[in-house]
């Protein structure tokens, strides 16, 4: 009689565990869920795009995919193409957007270039449609939002973007590199603003990291960091050589007749300058220029940077 009793107790709860399956596969949870985007490719039938579909955590049993394809009769009308999904999204809800092939109307691919400001990434997604005419990206969100390439709904809202930005910054700041900063007696925000200048300032990864340790003496020394980045942000103007004028300018952003660090961000930058800032490299440099085919001059004294400056600044 207890063997019947258990028996019967095993298979219910594997009936209550199968139907809560099904259930979650057909009709979804109540969760945001996660975007992704999956390449079907030409020939693939469903056992190959169910196997894709897993991958991307985009369904959780592959069998019951195929077998909802073959009783909808989808099994050859899986269509080829670049398709973005969400985790919340049903079998039923996938299988009709494959079947359908309802590729690129909806969504927009978009790639944020490193050292972008927020008001440019704003008019690019304004541009593609996925933000409208009038949405602001918020100010204090300068610096956070990281430079990568995204699939987003078109008309998105403003929050659903940011989130998604957000969560990529999250992603590439890693705990390694918080603890780094920590130990340094910095903070996030303050490393932020330091990555966004070298963004602007030099390119490579190894000029990064020489003028980040030159940029950090100076404000560990109360020397104005002089840079031509943050002067261009104020002016909104790229120029070869600016002018002593232009290194006068009143605003809180020019590090020529200000202190320390400018209040917040000029841009968003990518992960090398912010790896760049966290990790300075120590040199005995105090003084750098661009020339003019992009080289990096570094120089010890001021004397050598001024015969730097006429040598290249020409």
């Amino acid at each position: 009689m207890n063997k019947i009793f258990l028996n019967r107790k095993f298979l219910l709860i594997f009936v209550a565990i199968f139907f809560a399956v099904i259930f979650l596969q057909f009709w979804g949870a109540e969760c945001e869920g996660e975007e992704k985007t999956i390449k079907i490719e030409k020939g693939w039938g469903s056992t190959e795009v169910a196997d894709g579909l897993k991958a991307e955590n985009l369904i959780k049993n592959k069998w019951l995919f195929v077998f909802y394809v073959w009783v909808r009769g989808y099994n050859n009308r899986l269509q080829a193409g670049e398709y973005l999904l969400n985790t919340k999204m049903t079998i039923p809800q996938i299988s009709k957007i494959l079947a359908k092939g309802e590729t690129s109307p909806n969504w927009a691919k978009v790639t944020i270039p490193e050292g972008w400001t927020s008001k440019q990434i704003e008019e690019r997604l304004i541009t593609v449609g996925v933000l409208r005419q009038g949405d602001k990206l918020p100010k204090d969100q300068e610096g956070f939002l990281f430079p990568d390439t995204y699939y987003f709904y078109k008309n998105s809202s403003i929050e659903t973007v940011v989130k998604k930005m957000r969560d990529t910054f999250d992603g590439k700041v890693t705990e390694e590199m918080k603890a780094e900063i920590k130990n340094q007696n910095k903070n996030l925000y303050d490393i932020l603003i330091m990555a966004s200048i070298l963004e602007r300032e030099v390119v490579s990864d190894e000029d990064r990291s020489i003028v980040s340790g030159i940029f950090w003496k100076r404000v560990k020394n109360n020397y104005p960091l002089e840079s031509c980045a943050t002067i261009a942000y104020i002016l909104g103007i790229e120029k070869k050589q600016y002018s002593y004028e232009d290194t006068r300018v009143n605003s809180p952003y020019n590090t020529y007749i200000n202190l320390g660090l400018p209040p917040t961000p000029i841009n968003n930058p990518g992960l090398s300058a912010i790896k760049a800032a966290i990790y300075p490299k120590e040199s005995d440099y105090n003084f750098f220029l661009s020339a003019s085919d992009g080289k990096t001059i570094y120089s010890k004294t001021l004397e050598e940077h001024n015969v730097n400056k006429a040598k290249y600044l020409r």
